[in-house]
């Protein structure tokens, strides 16, 4: 029998048995592991209790972030809530588990709350609850809330297309697959493996197309015709319709057109646009300009009456990632930190009319309007975060947290999806804005 551990068991849960000895320093260190909730040793050396404040009622440095000395009870009355479980997407809706807004909060035994997602509420372990420095929360601020999490993917969500008209949400991912969602249900209603990794999807009416190294599928979800799409040269990184055209974005920094040929029902190669000296990642049109974002750093301006680059925009350093248009604006961003506002001049030029810098580089940018209408910005940061910001002020919003950067945006009636390196596919409700409060009677 282990009569010194049963002694070390006692002493390291109940009191000195000798008031005149001093205690055993070695003892007097809570347990890192029973913190968290998975200790596993028997007996522990370490104290499974938190200390109390020392007699001159200064914060004892053993305790956790703010934890109120005399909390002592069993680790997981403490713990906070592990994960959201999947609500019904599209029914009811509402806020969903663990998507409070968590906002920071500061006073007596609460610690406030950094702006970063905590590791051991993502995996259901943590033992401090609110009083967690970290957030428990995947979004801050009132405008937005998570519906659903769709699980399946392996890697990270390269595309994602809703099709008007359709109750089917089409995912696609580096895995090689395209997923099919029921929006009523939330539930994968199938899998297609499409032999390569998605690079890039979109739908165009009945069409949905998928960008894959060498090809584009183009499947027709009405009568569920499948066609291929051969010239590419590498992987596809971005697809956009514009003037009847099928445009694709090449790793060889072609842009290829194709034509839809209703006599023949295919897709007919119709032009090569040559320029970029690297791969093109992004397309945009907008007020009869096809733009096209590369690797090279550059953003060309075409003419989609006779497909000619008219400008070359050369203001961004590193490699520009997205490009949208908004109004009469362009909005372009960069691995270099920037979101670009470009307007037309005089001349007819795109020049910068405003920069809005950020601490990391930027991935995506989407735009849509919110319950009011009122237009928004989602930008996707490499920091693993979407910024949503008022349009255009600039103004902040909230912020999306994900456990790996976020690649895939796409807004639809209400709702809006993001994909991230994970394989994870959210889904978010727009809620009514809240930042307004009626004043008291």
């Amino acid at each position: 029998m282990d009569l010194d551990g049963n002694k070390r068991v006692f002493n390291r849960l109940g009191p000195n048995p000798n008031p005149n000895q001093q205690p055993d320093n070695r003892n007097q260190k809570v347990c890192f592991h029973w913190r968290a909730g998975n200790c596993n040793r028997f007996p522990c050396p370490f104290l499974h209790r938190e200390l109390s404040a020392p007699p001159n009622g200064t914060p004892s440095s053993k305790r956790p972030y703010g934890f109120a000395a005399d909390d002592q009870r069993p680790t997981a009355a403490r713990r906070g809530g592990g994960g959201s479980s999947v609500n019904t997407w599209g029914r009811g809706g509402g806020r969903g588990n663990g998507v409070s807004s968590n906002n920071n909060i500061s006073g007596s035994g609460v610690a406030v709350k950094k702006d970063k997602i905590c590791k051991f509420w993502v995996q259901g372990s943590c033992s401090f609850g609110d009083k967690c420095r970290y957030l428990h929360a995947w979004c801050t601020g009132t405008c937005f809330a998570m519906l659903t999490q769709l699980q399946g993917h392996q890697k990270v969500v390269s595309g994602i297309t809703l099709p008007v008209g359709s109750d089917k949400l089409y995912t696609g991912s580096r895995d090689e697959t395209v997923r099919v969602w029921d929006c009523q249900s939330g539930q994968c209603a199938g899998v297609i493996k499409v032999g390569g990794e998605v690079g890039c999807m979109i739908s165009e009416g009945p069409w949905m197309f998928v960008g894959l190294p060498n090809l584009v599928k183009a499947w027709n979800v009405q009568t569920s015709a499948e066609l291929s799409l051969n010239g590419p040269v590498g992987q596809v990184y971005s697809l956009v319709v514009g003037n009847d055209l099928l445009f694709a974005g090449t790793q060889d920094g072609n842009i290829l057109a194709w034509k839809y040929n209703v006599a023949t029902n295919c897709f007919e190669p119709a032009a090569s646009l040559q320029g970029h000296t690297s791969a093109v990642v992004t397309l945009v049109v907008g007020a009869n300009r096809l733009y096209s974002g590369s690797m090279d750093k550059s953003i060309r301006v075409w003419n989609l009456e006779n497909l000619q680059c008219v400008q070359t925009l050369t203001d961004h350093t590193d490699v520009v990632m997205s490009v949208l248009c908004w109004d009469q604006f362009l909005l372009s961003c960069s691995l270099d930190k920037t979101i670009k506002v470009w307007a037309a001049a005089e001349s007819g030029n795109l020049e910068v009319t405003y920069t809005h810098s950020e601490e990391h580089g930027l991935l995506n940018l989407c735009g849509m309007h919110d319950l009011e209408s009122k237009p928004v910005l989602l930008c996707s940061c490499n920091d693993n975060t979407v910024r949503a910001y008022d349009l255009p002020s600039f103004v902040e919003r909230g912020k999306i947290y994900a456990k790996q950067e976020i690649r895939s945006i796409h807004g639809g009636p209400n709702i809006f999806f993001t994909g991230d390196g994970t394989g994870e596919v959210k889904v978010w409700q727009w809620l009514a804005d809240q930042s307004a409060t009626t004043a008291p009677a």
